[in-house]
């Protein structure tokens, strides 16, 4: 899977995102497991969450088919430039820079080449199911949570 924008963190640009969406997978365990993670240490609210079988993403897959083979993860978001789409470990990375207390796990990962970082990716993804399960439907996030979930 590729990433279709360049690395957002080390690009240079001094303006931030405006909103972003973290698209996943709602029946993976390790995807839900991630969302967790993220609510939990995104206490800014920064990012959003909807599934990749969702209402919100069917628009974003008319406009850029070549998402349709992304099973796990894609984030868009919006800045001055304009919007990015980004999937796999440059998704993963991104999300982890959005969290104070992980950007420098994100910024150590961008260290990494990005072939060794796909590989990786790749791997994980063909065991998540094993590994984590799989859940029957998607998610139905909490009272909680609902405000930063979208269909």
């Amino acid at each position: 899977m590729k990433s279709y924008v360049a690395n957002p963190i080390h690009e240079g640009s001094a303006t931030r995102f405006q909103s972003a969406i973290v698209f996943f997978d709602g029946v993976c365990g390790l995807c839900n497991k991630t969302v967790d993670f993220l609510l939990r240490e995104d206490r800014a609210g920064r990012l959003l969450y909807s599934p990749l079988q969702g209402e919100t993403f069917k628009p974003v897959l008319k406009e850029r088919p070549e998402l349709a083979s992304v099973d796990a993860i894609v984030v868009l978001y919006r800045d001055d430039s304009g919007e990015h789409v980004l999937t796999s470990s440059d998704a993963v990375l991104f999300a982890l820079d959005q969290i104070p207390r992980f950007k420098w796990l994100a910024k150590a990962g961008y260290l990494v080449p990005r072939f060794l970082r796909e590989l990786g990716y790749r791997f994980i993804g063909a065991v998540r199911y094993r590994v984590w399960g799989k859940r029957d439907s998607c998610r139905i996030p909490t009272p909680e949570e609902r405000a930063r979930f979208l269909p």
